[in-house]
């Protein structure tokens, strides 16, 4: 099986990764929030997907050990200037399911009941 179709860095056509910091008044009281921004050219955004389709896809479990070992997550680095605009921030974009585990990390908070981890259920009990 080969391993990693793609390096990270064939991310073709323009694509602009950055964090949007925003505030607003309501009732005298200041409300703060962060906002990830992900914009590209129709090339870019659409290797963009094609990355994150690849990752989806790979079956971690056939990965040998010495590239990904048990409890490691596949991910790429996106690297400003490299993968990403120069007006980018570094991004790292992977898994969470662990390889042998499947468990997610540690600060992981699902959306709702239906996603819990086996190591936050665990926790729980």
């Amino acid at each position: 099986m080969k391993y990693k179709h793609r390096k990270g860095n064939e991310i073709e056509g323009q694509l602009d990764i950055f964090i949007s910091h925003n505030e607003d008044e309501d009732d005298d009281e200041i409300i703060k929030w962060d906002e990830i921004l992900i914009h590209g050219n129709p090339e870019g955004l659409k290797s963009f997907a094609n990355l994150l389709i690849e990752i989806a896809e790979l079956n971690q479990e056939k990965v040998d050990d010495k590239y990904l070992p048990i409890g490691a997550r596949e991910h790429y680095h996106l690297r400003p200037g490299i993968e990403l605009s120069n007006s980018s921030i570094e991004v790292i974009v992977g898994r969470l399911d662990a390889k042998g585990t499947g468990d997610f990390y540690d600060r992981y908070i699902p959306k709702d009941k239906t996603h819990f981890s086996t190591s936050f259920v665990a926790k729980i009990l």
